[in-house]
């Protein structure tokens, strides 16, 4: 088994290339090096692994592989809301120039197209949790642009007979996420001994997932799920921004004394929640599926 991983120096992309190395799997590694990608990692060294320095939005060709899984993506909501051309040549263009390389193949040789997406494209709901069959209806410039590269994979499915999968994920959180997300952010606060900035009143709710958690979901939907399918994948463990932090601060033994409250984020989005029934019929369990697991 060969797999392409895009991605794979940045966060979520970083521990699926982990454990595929460790079920024995050659990766070839394709990472443009952008600011939230990680310089050195455990396994580069490693016989099976292999790293290309490229912006899949540049890719000229792509190496022989029986999965791409792409990870590469701008997440940052607010990077998006400053600079939204920039989401959308790396989210949406870089998608469409993968499809196109896998199209110029021959149908023998196309690999599986399995794209990482995110609850965010949803946009934001009260009560209940969203499946797969819901509509997508996006609230900013990065969730806008996840959803659109979804578009762009099902006409390339329908059109040209490219197979794909593609999962949706809730909030991460582990070990090598990069400080602009609100765990580490609120670590890195709380070492700088700054106040953690909280949007709104905190009460915006989140569905968190543990990274690897999310991880084994996507090998599992790899060999149980279907080409053409989409999945969910979430612990169906929401919790609002104040409740995520006041666990940060326990992790610390510090108080609210430590937050400050600030200006809401354009286009907020009040609340994410997605059902996961479908992955978990395939046999998928989350192993932390309540409260944030301290890894550290």
């Amino acid at each position: 088994m060969r797999f392409v991983v895009t991605g794979g120096r940045g966060f979520i992309g970083s521990h699926f290339v982990e454990a595929s190395l460790e079920k024995g799997i050659k990766v070839i590694d394709i990472d443009k090096m952008g600011y939230a990608s990680n310089i050195s990692l455990p396994w580069d060294n490693d016989e099976n692994y292999t790293f290309i320095q490229r912006d899949i939005c540049d890719l000229k060709h792509l190496p022989p592989c029986d999965v791409i899984f792409n990870f590469a993506a701008e997440s940052h909501v607010d990077n998006s809301i400053t600079d939204p051309g920039l989401f959308v040549k790396s989210n949406f263009c870089g998608v469409q120039n993968l499809l196109e390389l896998i199209r110029g193949k021959q149908k023998c040789d196309r690999p599986l197209f399995f794209h990482i997406s995110t609850d965010e494209v949803y946009g934001d709901n009260l009560t209940g949790s969203f499946t797969e069959k819901d509509k997508l209806f996006p609230s900013n410039p990065y969730s806008a642009t996840k959803a659109a590269a979804e578009m762009l994979i099902l006409s390339y499915g329908r059109t040209y007979d490219i197979e794909y999968i593609i999962s949706r994920s809730s909030n991460n959180y582990g070990p090598r996420q990069f400080e602009e997300k609100l765990i580490p952010k609120c670590l890195s606060y709380l070492e700088e001994e700054t106040l953690i900035p909280v949007h709104g009143d905190g009460s915006y709710v989140r569905d968190w997932t543990y990274v690897k958690d999310n991880v084994d979901a996507l090998f599992i939907i790899l060999g149980e799920g279907e080409s053409g399918g989409i999945y969910n994948v979430s612990a169906e463990n929401t919790m609002t921004n104040l409740e995520v932090i006041d666990i940060v601060l326990e992790w610390t033994d510090k108080n609210r004394d430590c937050i400050k409250f600030v200006e809401n984020r354009q286009g907020q989005d009040l609340r994410y929640s997605i059902n996961s029934k479908k992955v978990k019929n395939l046999g998928w369990t989350p192993k932390h599926p309540r409260g944030l697991y301290k890894w550290f």
